[in-house]
């Protein structure tokens, strides 16, 4: 548990299939229009919040623009002296956000904190997106002969689990299939709209193209834009909240755990340190234990759904596979049992994920805490979880460097 019970009393998200730059628009009229709904929604004046926090990657780079914390200021008259700041942690981002945020909150400095993920990354061409995405490995030392650093480096994912544990590259496939088929449900889904043929989840090479090695155009996250906004209290500042609106403190969620956990940024170093252990990632294994413990529950069969870092199908399966839900090298039953599908006992990425939904790098974390939000208090719509009490969110940046977790329930 927290230090203290830190709730979110609910946020906004943007449409990820929206192409900013098409639209003649900007960064800021995003993070502005995101962060405006999400307080209509929340029923929240601006000058109710103390802090502000932004997950955001590469604005450097895909928008020529740093220094986000500034741009409350510009949202509403009452965010013009807002103390804010911005995270960085390649596709952590968002979550790194969340976590300063809490931090905030639980030392007492404020009590309501808004918190905004955030990237715009459709205004360039592919080539030059791979290349801005290339920090998020050591730069200078991995993956130095191709432009498609990340297809290449979980592409070396799958041959690490081919030779420690085998791997069905059709238990892949599936996990991309059924997060297309969950983003049909969403109506904030980049790809609610795409066709498929019978081949598009194949190795035929033109229904599904080679992008690196075994990696295939369907096993692959989206290049996205888009933004996600929660708003955190404290407990004393939820139960006025609720007072204010006639609701019940319970009905608001609270952050029942968390966790959070780098390891080297080298994949070779991850490696070498899992040699000979159970897991591929023993610091992802002792995430979702510090987690769990932290909320008080003993085992993930106290989760009633997932929404985990899917920019490939490998890593969901990764991510999975180290949950403790089967033996290490079996997440594959998941698939063969329908145990992650709508209706199985542990539902992921109903909300589609980074392959159904998109993936604007810096939002990921924050949009995933609000569609925990969304599964708890029952308004997901048609991707709802039927009787979702806690559900637990995994974010990670890099080659599984930046690690971040949360439990969220009522």
């Amino acid at each position: 548990m927290s230090q203290q019970a830190i709730y979110i009393l609910g946020g906004h998200q943007s449409d990820f299939a929206r192409n900013i730059a098409r639209e003649d628009k900007s960064l800021f009229d995003l993070f502005a229009d995101t962060v405006k709904q999400g307080m209509n929604k929340c029923r929240l004046d601006a000058n109710e919040i103390q802090v502000g926090h932004v997950g955001n990657f590469v604005g450097d780079l895909f928008n020529g623009q740093a220094q986000l914390g500034g741009f409350f200021g510009h949202v509403d008259p009452g965010l013009a002296y807002l103390p804010a700041s911005r995270h960085e942690a390649a596709c952590a981002s968002g979550s790194m956000a969340l976590m300063a945020a809490m931090a905030d909150l639980e030392s007492g400095r404020y009590d309501l904190a808004c918190v905004v993920g955030i990237e715009m990354m459709r205004n360039v061409s592919g080539d030059k997106a791979a290349e801005y995405l290339r920090p998020a490995a050591w730069a200078e030392k991995e993956w130095q002969n191709t432009p498609y650093v990340w297809p290449c480096a979980f592409d070396d994912l799958i041959s690490t689990y081919q030779q420690r544990h085998g791997i069905d590259m059709a238990h892949l496939r599936a996990i991309s299939e059924k997060n297309y088929k969950n983003a049909r449900s969403n109506p904030n889904s980049q790809s609610r709209n795409w066709q498929f043929s019978e081949n598009s989840f194949s190795n035929d090479d033109e229904a599904n193209p080679i992008i690196s090695g075994q990696i295939r155009r369907q096993d692959c996250g989206q290049i996205s834009d888009g933004a996600a906004v929660v708003f955190l209290a404290t407990e004393k500042r939820a139960q006025a909240y609720a007072r204010a609106r006639h609701m019940r403190l319970e009905d608001i969620p609270c952050i029942k755990g968390w966790g959070h956990i780098n390891a080297p940024m080298l994949f070779e170093e991850k490696m070498r340190l899992s040699e000979g252990e159970d897991y591929i990632f023993p610091h992802i294994r002792k995430l979702f234990e510090q987690t769990l413990a932290r909320a008080g529950m003993s085992s993930i069969n106290e989760i009633h759904g997932m929404e985990v870092h899917d920019c490939f199908n490998i890593t969901e399966y990764m991510i999975l596979d180290h949950t403790g839900l089967y033996k290490p090298g079996e997440a594959w039953r998941a698939m063969e049992e329908g145990h992650t599908s709508p209706g199985g006992k542990l539902p992921i990425n109903m909300s589609g994920g980074l392959i159904g939904l998109g993936h604007p790098v810096g939002a990921t974390g924050v949009r995933m805490a609000l569609d925990a939000y969304k599964q708890v208090t029952y308004t997901a719509g048609d991707y709802q979880i039927g009787g979702a009490r806690n559900m637990m969110t995994f974010n990670l940046g890099g080659s599984a460097t930046t690690c971040a977790s949360l439990i969220i329930g009522r």
